[in-house]
């Protein structure tokens, strides 16, 4: 595959750029990272316009831990294409990373916008509101992944107990134990709920 890529360098910039950007994929995904690196610039660099390149060439920046010029290159993406759904869970993951919670949570509402049965997406906006110290928005937007016509992920056991544990925190035992109960039934080994439900049994 590398070299049959490897090939579509020679082609125009467009071709060029998308050869590139998957190569830099491919690069990444192997943990390459300054190889990912140079085709990543190389990607940019033949087609300035193509979000696929911007946005790969934010993950390699990102991957190298400089959060602030990978938010510049994924705004870039998205200024060549407002619907590069990548480039925007991107930037809200980098914007999470940097502590700007109220910029993170409006990409991934506007994510939620776009892709509406996302569980990625529903999950972030939940963990953001956890963060933001909301916990009764963080559990409504966990009950959109289980609940409704659309429950996403109904017997996910780590979002089951993560409610459960939200509940908890917020001193509701009865919903909390519903929730716990619920994830213990769809994943009986994990040792947090067990030890949960044992103390609630007990008291």
């Amino acid at each position: 595959a590398l070299e049959t890529l490897k090939m579509f360098e020679k082609k125009d910039s467009r071709v060029k750029s998308a050869a590139a950007t998957n190569l830099s994929f491919l690069y990444y995904l192997e943990n390459e990272l300054a190889l990912a690196t140079n085709y990543a610039d190389l990607a940019v660099n033949s087609d300035r316009y193509n979000p696929a390149a911007l946005t790969n060439k934010g993950n390699t920046v990102f991957a190298n831990g400089d959060y602030e010029k990978a938010a510049e290159f994924y705004k870039e993406a998205l200024r060549n294409d407002s619907l590069c759904t990548e480039a925007l869970y991107n930037l809200g993951l980098t914007y999470k990373k940097l502590s700007r919670m109220d910029e993170a949570l409006d990409c991934f509402l506007k994510l939620h916008a776009i892709l509406p049965n996302s569980a990625q997406v529903l999950y972030q906006i939940a963990n953001i509101h956890e963060i933001m110290e909301d916990p009764n928005q963080a559990i409504e937007w966990l009950l959109q992944l289980i609940g409704g016509l659309i429950g996403v992920v109904p017997t996910d056991p780590h979002i089951l107990s993560k409610i459960g544990q939200l509940y908890d925190n917020e001193g509701d035992k009865p919903q909390a134990f519903h929730y716990y109960y619920e994830s213990y039934r769809y994943f009986p080994s994990n040792t947090e709920v067990i030890e949960w439900l044992g103390v609630y049994y007990t008291d």
